[in-house]
């Protein structure tokens, strides 16, 4: 769809689409052809943009325009989402979210090589290098419709996604971005499982640490979006922290001896991020037992791999750290 859609300027702009909508919902019973709807607009300029070429074509790719040959007709579905252009936005968005969920350039874009963590803005951070000047027009789209903002620190050269527009992210978009994350098929069914014991850990630390702060913080789960940050979870030492300042990475581990596996990433993230930086290991086997809680190390570039610590020897080839007898 995106790479379909690059021969345009401009997708359309939030005015653009609610005069249009509206102005076909009013005339229900008429058959416009392209034209017709082109007429509308032209010679104006609207939010800006002298030239509006590719917003019917986008309209009818999420179905907000039904097309029949070459004539028109508002989908008679979101008449109802047409009182304001703030009510329009929103069903916009949602419909533009569920027609690009298994649209590959996508899912390219809004992948773990862009995407990042911003601990002041406590939000996803997409790098402009995303977009490109292939899929630029896509770009603007996504901020007219304030799906993304520019980034309040220019030198960053990224966007900041709308928390408003998270969760359809997370509905629409993430369930993709997780199954394209399997790797060579002949290792996808090791990969897979890695992945939901990884997923389990993550998900029973959330809990963990909402209860341990009693559900006063919004803990963020970076690693469901982002497998490079370092760490998976964003947390709070304590209910009145107003700064997130632990950042927690998560290991899973089977049987009586703790263990885990530590990339060079992780490892390099955890020496920066010091006394804020921490590994909750997790063992599997007692995930369903009353009243279990992860075993947890502050500082583990010290706490573990310190000089005097004699309670775990390091593999530093494979970064596995394994607990003594």
């Amino acid at each position: 769809m995106l790479n379909d859609l690059r021969k345009y300027d401009c997708l359309g702009t939030p005015s653009y689409f609610f005069e249009l909508f509206n102005t076909l919902k009013r005339n229900l019973t008429s058959n416009w052809k392209r034209s017709d709807l082109e007429k509308l607009f032209y010679n104006r300029v609207i939010d800006n943009r002298p030239i509006i070429d590719g917003g019917i074509e986008l309209a009818v790719r999420i179905n907000v325009l039904k097309q029949s040959e070459n004539l028109f007709k508002l989908n008679s579905d979101f008449k109802a989402h047409l009182n304001s252009e703030a009510q329009m936005v929103d069903c916009f968005n949602q419909l533009l979210f569920e027609s690009l969920k298994s649209d590959a350039d996508f899912l390219k874009i809004f992948s773990s090589k862009y995407l990042s963590y911003d601990i002041i803005y406590k939000s996803l951070q997409i790098d402009n290098s995303a977009f490109g000047f292939k899929f630029s027009n896509f770009k603007q789209l996504l901020l007219d419709f304030n799906i993304i903002n520019q980034h309040p620190t220019p030198e960053f050269k990224s966007y900041l996604v709308n928390q408003q527009y998270k969760k359809l992210l997370d509905k629409s978009v993430l369930p993709e971005i997780k199954k394209r994350r399997i790797g060579i098929e002949e290792f996808k069914k090791s990969v897979e499982q890695k992945q939901i014991y990884g997923e389990e850990a993550e998900k029973f630390v959330l809990k963990f640490e909402n209860e341990r702060l009693e559900d006063k913080k919004n803990i963020d789960w970076v690693a469901e979006y982002i497998v490079n940050e370092g760490y998976d979870i964003v947390s709070y030492n304590n209910i009145e922290d107003e700064v997130p300042n632990r950042f927690i990475e998560v290991k899973s581990y089977d049987g009586n001896k703790a263990y885990f596996y530590w990339s060079r990433n992780e490892y390099q993230v955890a020496k920066l991020k010091g006394d804020k930086y921490w590994v909750y290991l997790v063992n599997r086997s007692k995930l369903e037992t009353e009243g279990y809680e992860p075993e947890r190390y502050q500082n583990p570039f010290n706490s573990i791999l310190g000089d005097h610590n004699i309670d775990w020897i390091d593999e530093v080839d494979k970064y596995k750290i394994t607990a003594y007898d």
